[in-house]
């Protein structure tokens, strides 16, 4: 592969989502090599980089816009709080799992995640409803790249490490604070009726 062509596969890869080293290794070498010439493209464009050598996955991510700047390249996307509860507590249990387990990857079934998600919902939801609802979230979660289907299987998931860079401390303060407020305004409500 010539060295334009591995700029522009590079960058490709990377527009469409995210690389990882396990997804494609020959992609990730080649973008560890060119990475500093991969940096200079995409800030032409208003973005940035990230790339975690340890972890092994990188993305492409929006600068802050700024007054004459160009316009936003990557969409951003609203969460609704069931997705937004699940990718924290996704996180959670990731960080769990890192401080006591020396394994390299956290897999959960179908049912983990189920189970996780159905404390926060009303004991009077209709299970057949909120398990819909979750495998939606579920699978919109994996669209996103958070979790990782497991070849052969349907209902077990890889966690994806990458998750611990979009959902950092501070997001989880910010979720951890809207779910108070959201206790408290669910309780006031049922304490009126």
């Amino acid at each position: 592969m010539t060295d334009a062509n591995a700029l522009s596969v590079a960058v490709v890869s990377l527009m469409k989502g995210i690389a990882d080293r396990e997804s494609d290794p020959a992609l990730w070498q080649s973008l560890i090599g060119i990475q500093s010439r991969v940096r200079d493209y995409v800030a032409c464009l208003g973005l940035d980089l990230v790339l975690d050598e340890a972890e092994g996955y990188a993305y492409l991510r929006q600068r802050p816009a700024e007054d004459g700047e160009v316009p936003r390249l990557v969409a951003r996307r609203q969460l609704g709080y069931p997705v937004s509860l699940m990718l924290a507590l996704l996180r959670k249990k990731l960080a769990e799992f890192d401080a006591t387990s020396g394994e390299p990857r956290l897999i959960l079934s179908r049912n983990d995640v189920v189970e996780m998600m159905r404390l926060f919902f009303a004991d009077g939801s209709n299970q057949v409803r909120l398990n819909d609802r979750i495998n939606t979230d579920l699978n919109r979660v994996v669209d996103m790249g958070f979790l990782r289907r497991l070849r052969g299987t349907d209902d077990k998931f890889e966690v994806r490490r990458i998750l611990k860079a979009f959902v950092d401390a501070q997001w989880l303060a910010d979720f951890d604070r809207h779910l108070a407020a959201y206790r408290s305004h669910s309780s006031s409500e049922q304490a009126v009726e």
